[in-house]
């Protein structure tokens, strides 16, 4: 079981051709550096595609969920940040399960 203790959420859109070392690189950008345990998330700009970044302390993870009808709920700022957050969350548990079911 990989531990995750937060999960960030990156409110401008990213290039999903962007791999795990640029996507850390933006990570790095960021916050100075990964911490361990903490899952970082990206969404394209149609808000479509997904990708998790995660620390699990030795290594980093990276995980991407596309969907062919729709799109993610995205926070992009404003005073409607809280409610979107909550709609990304409840996409997040959903995508997280399906990728704990996933047995190597």
């Amino acid at each position: 079981m990989i531990r995750i203790d937060a999960l960030w959420l990156a409110t401008v859109p990213i290039d999903m051709r962007m791999g795990p070392e640029r996507l850390l690189a933006r990570v790095v950008q960021v916050f100075c550096s990964a911490q361990a345990h903490h899952g970082y998330v990206f969404a394209n700009a149609r808000g479509n595609r997904m990708k998790l970044l995660l620390h699990d302390g030795v290594g980093m993870w990276c995980a991407a969920r596309r969907l062919n009808q729709g799109g993610f709920e995205w926070p992009r700022g404003g005073a409607d940040m809280s409610a979107s957050i909550a709609d990304v969350r409840r996409e997040l548990i959903v995508f997280t399960r399906s990728c704990a079911e996933v047995s190597l």
